[in-house]
């Protein structure tokens, strides 16, 4: 049992910290919930409050090791009426109602959308359901989540703080960011360029950390050993692991599976759900790749620690979408080292962090179909390189990875968040 695994007493000096979500539970969000329950098993006592319900068949084993209550804010407020009028007639009067007010109608007239409306609505039923012994608001995401968490906060008279990701720092405008992170108490993010980013952005660098969040490594036993498949006198296994959006890059991936030479087997097995997934089946089919690829959905982490088990070479050809999304540092290329197995990515954001090209795996240029084609040939008829990579990979992310130091580093962060008795009654 790691020491992350075993249940602490309550830390006394803490207030119960509400911790707001897009949603919950999420099968993609799997770094949220291994560190709700480092958190959680450190002593700190926390609420979780969603946007929005969920909407995946299945929970990880994480998801259900998590003690704290959860609670959903309406997630369309034409479905809650009653309930969000309630919550305005009784946080209206509160003194930091008005602040909140005017915030949100600076930030209305520079985006007029439905999407605004509707997070200070959410943010009214926040504000009036929260416990008054709450000390503390974390929204996970820059967006949306802490969008509510701001307003909430300010209505409350509370501080706050978030965890930025990747989405949610490169599609919302500056001013927003750097709004939010006046306002914050501190910021932390995953990834070294998206702390320079938004550090750049923050009138306090200071308050923006970076925080990897790692891995659970007690979740993780020991690497296995991976097949010699070449391609030649057994088809090479691949794997990838990803939702069906465009900034995962699987149009590119198909694209170079079709440039492989024909000679050479192979079959792919993809896991995540996504919009795009009907698309790509359909590619697949007109590329007569079809019959060599599976397509298995959202799959609960046991399934997708299986699958890394059982692979010869993993996937991903992340690129940054025509909307400016773009992956952060994607935990499924940890999780995919972990167990050794040989890494082929992108450059792209943060995936540099981790993977050392010709190191601990290979990486190739985005949006790059003959490059990605090439270093797939060269690592399917290579079986002792993908070992090689695969052990060094492995031997990183243990060294480097692990989720300990991104957990301590939130704890000193949440053991000396202020608290205002007053404001919280």
């Amino acid at each position: 049992m790691s020491p992350l695994s075993a249940p602490k007493a309550p830390i006394a000096s803490v207030a119960p910290i509400a911790v707001v979500l897009k949603g919950y539970p999420r099968l993609s969000e799997t770094f949220i919930a291994q560190e709700l329950l480092a958190l959680e098993r450190a002593g700190l006592d926390l609420q979780i409050w969603s946007l929005r319900h969920p909407t995946d068949r299945a929970v990880h084993p994480v998801h259900r090791e998590i003690a704290a209550p959860v609670a959903y804010l309406p997630e369309y407020l034409y479905q809650e009426p009653r309930r969000v009028l309630r919550a305005w007639a009784q946080v209206r009067r509160r003194p930091g109602f008005r602040a909140a007010w005017r915030a949100f109608r600076r930030d209305l007239r520079r985006d007029p959308t439905p999407n605004r409306g509707r997070r200070f609505g959410q943010a009214l039923v926040l504000a009036a359901e929260l416990p008054a012994e709450v000390g503390f608001l974390y929204a996970h995401f820059l967006h949306t989540p802490a969008s509510v968490t701001r307003y909430a906060a300010l209505i409350r008279g509370l501080p706050w703080a978030v965890s930025a990701h990747a989405r949610d720092i490169w599609t919302i405008p500056e001013w927003e960011k750097r709004e939010k992170l006046a306002e914050a108490a501190w910021a932390v993010t995953c990834t070294r360029v998206g702390a320079e980013h938004l550090a750049d952005l923050a009138a306090a660098p200071g308050k923006v950390e970076l925080a990897y969040h790692g891995l659970d490594l007690a979740r993780f036993p020991e690497p296995p050993s991976h097949s010699r498949a070449d391609g030649r006198s057994a088809p090479v296994r691949l794997l990838s692991v990803g939702r069906a959006v465009e900034k995962k890059g699987y149009d590119d991936l198909l694209a170079a599976l079709a440039r492989l030479p024909q000679g050479l087997d192979w079959r792919l097995t993809h896991i995540g759900g996504g919009a795009l997934a009907k698309h790509l089946k359909a590619r697949a089919e007109t590329l007569g790749l079809a019959g060599r690829i599976v397509w298995r959905g959202a799959q609960p982490q046991e399934e997708v620690l299986a699958a890394y088990r059982d692979a010869d070479l993993f996937v991903l050809a992340s690129r940054i979408a025509g909307d400016g999304d773009r992956d952060g540092l994607p935990n499924v290329l940890m999780e995919a080292q972990s167990q050794a197995l040989c890494c082929l990515a992108t450059e792209v954001s943060a995936i540099p962090e981790l993977i050392r090209d010709g190191e601990t795996g290979v990486l190739v240029p985005p949006r790059d179909p003959t490059a990605l084609a090439q270093a797939l040939d060269r690592l399917m008829r290579d079986p002792d390189l993908r070992r090689r990579l695969g052990e060094a990979g492995s031997r990183r992310v243990r060294a480097d990875f692990a989720m300990s130091g991104g957990i301590a580093q939130l704890l000193r962060r949440f053991v000396g968040a202020p608290r205002d008795d007053a404001a919280a009654q």
